[in-house]
């Protein structure tokens, strides 16, 4: 696969999806959304990734749409994309144009090197987990640009951060420090940005040496269809699960791993 505006790598079982825009802040393009999409698919896609890794080349992780771009587009435009599912077995509301990355079913980490702004920080929302460095600065910036609260970031950021600071975030679009973020749970874990790589690999790699990839995805579907359940609804799905991987591989290795004091061989089967 030959992509534009972003790079694709695949080593120790991560995948790794660079925003490479660097002169640009990574501004984000029509290019780039469907290099990204791609990328996406073929990690999802690859028995051979366990991880999936995204950032952003130089200074930022993506400092939000390319202006000259966005100068001229078509009001139309932000329907686009909405009518390809990425995984037709997961809920519409995982469907649409940004919201695919819970219908992967492999952790998705963002590593925020630098600037994460406007959908640039959309991206990152609707990633798994989100790593940062301690330099790194957030906005949502849509209010200060005449727009509104875009690609689902409204029912996103209140979720991940709670519903006053996401209010805050979204009417004042005012800069968050990396300190800022870390205190009301934008991101994860911050690092200093010699040791961001590092720290953010070395995390990835445990997930894929040392999880079950089937026990992954199953998590990670669970938490992102609670929005949409009762306590019972979950707890019956649970339950339904809980019987399926019990009869599998995954959970007959994993017993037999810790009782042999070795490192697991999953299948994710």
């Amino acid at each position: 696969m030959s992509y534009q505006h972003i790079l694709y790598e695949v080593s120790d079982r991560i995948a790794t999806i660079t925003l490479n825009r660097p002169d640009h802040m990574n501004a984000w393009t029509a290019t780039m959304e469907r290099d990204v999409r791609q990328a996406m698919d073929a990690a999802a896609n690859d028995d051979d990734v366990r991880v999936i890794v995204l950032t952003g080349a130089g200074r930022g992780f993506c400092a939000g749409a390319d202006m000259e771009a966005l100068q001229g587009i078509d009001p139309n435009e932000v329907r686009r994309g909405e009518s390809i599912p990425f995984d037709m077995n997961r809920r519409a509301d995982w469907q649409t144009r940004y919201a695919y990355y819970p219908a992967i079913k492999k952790p998705v980490i963002a590593m925020l090197n630098g600037a994460t702004a406007v959908i640039g920080l959309v991206h990152a929302l609707y990633c798994d987990l989100r790593f940062a460095a301690d330099t790194a600065v957030f906005t949502t910036a849509f209010a200060r640009r005449g727009l509104i609260a875009e690609h689902g970031i409204s029912w996103m950021l209140p979720r991940i951060v709670g519903h006053a600071n996401a209010l805050d975030l979204l009417m004042s679009a005012r800069r968050v420090s990396a300190a800022e973020a870390l205190r009301i749970g934008l991101v994860n874990r911050l690092s200093t940005p010699d040791k961001l790589r590092e720290e953010t690999y070395a995390y990835a790699r445990d997930l894929a040496d040392f999880v079950s990839p089937s026990a992954i995805a199953v998590i990670k579907r669970q938490v992102y269809d609670v929005p949409f359940q009762t306590l019972a609804e979950a707890t019956i799905d649970a339950n339904r699960e809980m019987r399926i991987a019990l009869k599998g591989n995954d959970f007959r290795e994993g017993v037999a791993s810790f009782v042999e004091k070795r490192p697991p061989r999953f299948t994710g089967t």
